[in-house]
């Protein structure tokens, strides 16, 4: 199955076969849960590494050698974020992951505990993290989450200077950044999806609401 993933064996801080064999553990251990947790839609999991994998690894592309630290919101099954973790494995990126279904969040440190992976899951909502109290990310990524307008303000509390949000979106994003617009300044570069004909990768960067006069 390494066709799907093959593309984006450049961006691997490993040998393909090595990722490969973790995405197939990966994959294996999703399997088994789903039969007691809901983790993906029924139909895409014979799917896995066209659906799942290779669309979170398109995210490699877009980003940068200083991106160093990433935050996951609404991590549920794991995408983007642990294929992403699998790909940098060995690498001193660092990922947390916010989901705060108990058995998704059981499911994500089991992957992580299992793969040696350098991620933390955090089994909570992102309004119940204190931005404070949390290191700025570099990156933040969200796949089938929420409407764009409502990540825009769970995002913006984590957002720095230098803070990029890598966001998965479907043939909707065109009505959603029209919305999001009227309250939400950002910089946006919309790029195609690999793995969704109607889907595109949103990075946002300088997102800030927008002053009310």
């Amino acid at each position: 199955m390494l066709d799907p993933v093959e593309r984006y064996a450049r961006y691997f801080t490993r040998p393909l076969a090595s990722v490969a064999a973790d995405l197939e553990s990966y994959a294996q251990l999703l399997r088994k849960w789903q039969a007691v947790q809901n983790l993906v839609s029924r139909e895409t999991l014979d799917e896995v590494w066209t659906r799942h994998f290779a669309d979170s690894l398109q995210v490699l592309a877009l980003l940068k050698a200083e991106d160093q630290t990433f935050l996951d919101l609404g991590s549920g099954g794991g995408f983007p974020a642990l294929p992403l973790a699998i790909a940098f494995k060995g690498s001193n990126r660092h990922f947390t992951l916010v989901e705060p279904n108990g058995r998704k969040v059981s499911f994500l440190r089991t992957v992580a505990r299992e793969l040696g992976l350098l991620v933390v899951v955090e089994g909570a909502r992102s309004d119940q993290i204190d931005s404070r109290e949390t290191p700025a990310p570099d990156v933040i990524t969200s796949r089938a989450l929420a409407s764009l307008p409502q990540l825009c303000s769970w995002m913006s509390p984590f957002f720095a200077p230098q803070t990029r949000a890598i966001l998965h979106k479907g043939r909707e994003h065109v009505e959603e950044l029209t919305e999001t617009a009227t309250r939400w300044d950002s910089d946006v570069l919309i790029t195609p999806s690999d793995a969704d004909p109607s889907g595109v990768l949103l990075t946002l960067s300088n997102l800030r609401a927008k002053t009310v006069s």
